[in-house]
């Protein structure tokens, strides 16, 4: 029998008990605490995020710099916990920071952790999660700590748009660290237990003399419904993470795969005959747009990115046929549906992120044009929608438009007309498509006729009707070829999946360039 090595004995148990130091990280009062705000621990987190045993930690043992203000400070771990696993079987990177260890602050070395799983990543093709909550860069290692975030923040630029890269706020960000999530693709926020701002409520007291909470000046819901800062505000750690795997099950694992294809048991023939009821052409009753592309994608299922930010613009994620698309489209319920400053960055953001990871978009089109007004034009209205224009433009994935009701002037364009590089434009019976609408271009183009009429009122309403023949429908487009077709509404699931089935293999290129200069 052999005997034990008990020299080797002793290296495990060493090895073991540092590592239950490490894991450990703050100490069970610190975790107690975290729990007690109703926050998990960062191991926690991953396990949570990643399948079952496939977790494979890495840089485990990392300490903190040393310095003379760091002397007798312990950090297990450096206060983050980096590492891979699978979700749904797919292989990712992550980051999950400790706050319980030195509140989360990242060092030098901490960064170091970070950067190097960023870079796995890179390499491997695989996308990146960030699980944020940090006090923000560490005070006692000076200007080590800035470099760490620069490296951090020049990889968040490098690797974007080459492998998805999701950042969820479980607790405060502040300072520079939200630079970093704000350079992904991107932001879940749990609501009530995180925040996010440039400066602390008692810096802005001191400066402006203002008196704001954390939770006024950058929690969830301001940035979700004000600032645009943040995709989703969800309900605690749980449901931040399920958002993440939601949001990994219509994204590719990198942008040269496409975007996933699931099994569908939603009938590809399936009529719309709902949305009849839905629809109408009077174009001053409102209607759910919402209820339409629920009642075209496969089961009904419509993940909605920033839903309570520029409400007059709707995108989001959603399946026809298994294939994962983007959806972007215009409320008629907010605003009419016509695009201004907000919902123009919040459209080509989307539209652009879908293109670096090849989800095909759907446009559903129902806009009145843009706002007018001397706040829109001095907040560069001009710019914002060049945006949408440049977005759709570059875009190469397969682009399909559907012109549910009216589509004016250039928010027509803005909205991937066929000129903007659309593959196939349909419209519906109740389109109606021109520079502007029937009574307005009355009003204009027949003013003479109308003023010098006995019956001004009479000749208005012949005017506005011979204007709508003429020019407001859908037909004179499709007469002219920037409409493939005006399809029946019930018909529109069907035709919209064998559209994007035809343009499945579809291969764009553009010009030889550095890179584009978008008018940011």
């Amino acid at each position: 029998m052999t005997q034990p090595n008990i020299e080797l004995q002793e290296l495990i148990a060493k090895m073991e008990q540092k590592r239950a130091y490490v894991e450990a990280g703050g100490g069970p009062e610190r975790a107690r605490k975290q729990r007690e705000g109703g926050k998990m621990t960062a191991r926690e987190r991953i396990d949570a995020l990643l399948d079952p045993g496939s977790f494979l930690e890495m840089s485990t043992f990392v300490q903190h710099a040393r310095n003379r203000l760091m002397d007798g400070v312990e950090s297990p771990g450096e206060g983050v916990v980096t590492g891979s696993g699978t979700v749904n079987g797919r292989q990712v990177f992550v980051f999950s920071q400790d706050f319980t260890v030195l509140g989360g602050s990242l060092g030098k070395r901490n960064a170091m952790k970070v950067t190097k799983i960023m870079d796995l990543a890179a390499k491997t093709g695989c996308p990146v999660i960030g699980l944020n909550d940090s006090a923000g860069a560490r005070i006692q290692e000076g200007v080590d700590s800035l470099s760490g975030y620069g490296e951090i923040f020049y990889r968040n630029s490098i690797y974007s748009g080459s492998v998805p890269q999701i950042s969820a706020i479980l607790g405060p960000c502040a300072g520079g660290a939200v630079y970093s999530p704000a350079m992904t693709d991107f932001i879940l926020m749990s609501k009530d237990t995180s925040y996010m701002f440039i400066t602390g409520p008692d810096v802005i007291k001191t400066v402006t003399r203002e008196e704001v909470t954390f939770d006024q000046l950058g929690g969830a819901n301001v940035h979700t419904r004000k600032s645009g800062v943040a995709h989703l505000a969800l309900d605690g750690d749980e449901a931040v993470i399920q958002g993440i795997k939601d949001l990994l099950g219509y994204l590719p694992q990198n942008a040269k795969e496409k975007a996933p294809r699931v099994e569908c048991t939603d009938p590809v023939d399936r009529r719309n005959d709902k949305l009849l009821d839905v629809i109408t052409p009077d174009q001053r009753k409102a209607y759910a747009m919402h209820d339409v592309i629920k009642d075209i994608v496969d089961n009904g299922e419509f993940m909605e990115i920033q839903p309570d930010w520029a409400k007059n613009m709707i995108v989001g994620f959603a399946r026809l046929n298994g294939q994962s698309i983007g959806i972007v489209a215009n409320n008629p319920k907010s605003m009419g549906g016509s695009l201004n400053i907000d919902s123009s960055d919040k459209a080509a953001r989307f539209i652009r992120t879908c293109d670096c990871y090849n989800v095909p978009i759907l446009t559903l089109v129902d806009v009145s044009g843009f706002l007018p007004g001397v706040q829109q034009e001095y907040g560069g209205i001009i710019r914002h929608g060049a945006k949408m224009l440049f977005a759709y433009a570059e875009a190469t994935v397969p682009k399909v438009t559907l012109i549910c009701r009216k589509s004016y002037g250039g928010a027509y364009l803005a909205m991937n007309s066929r000129d903007m590089g659309a593959d196939a434009v349909y419209a519906w019976p109740t389109a109606t498509v021109a520079v502007m609408g029937a009574e307005g271009a009355a009003n204009i183009v027949y003013r003479k006729e109308i003023k010098e009429s006995d019956n001004p009122a009479a000749k208005r309403a012949e005017k506005i009707a011979e204007y709508k023949d003429t020019f407001d429908n859908p037909y004179i487009a499709a007469g002219k070829g920037y409409i493939d077709d005006v399809i029946a509404i019930e018909d529109t699931r069907k035709i919209l999946i064998q559209t994007f089935e035809m343009l499945a293999d579809k291969e764009e290129t553009r010009p030889f360039k550095k890179h584009d200069n978008i008018p940011l």
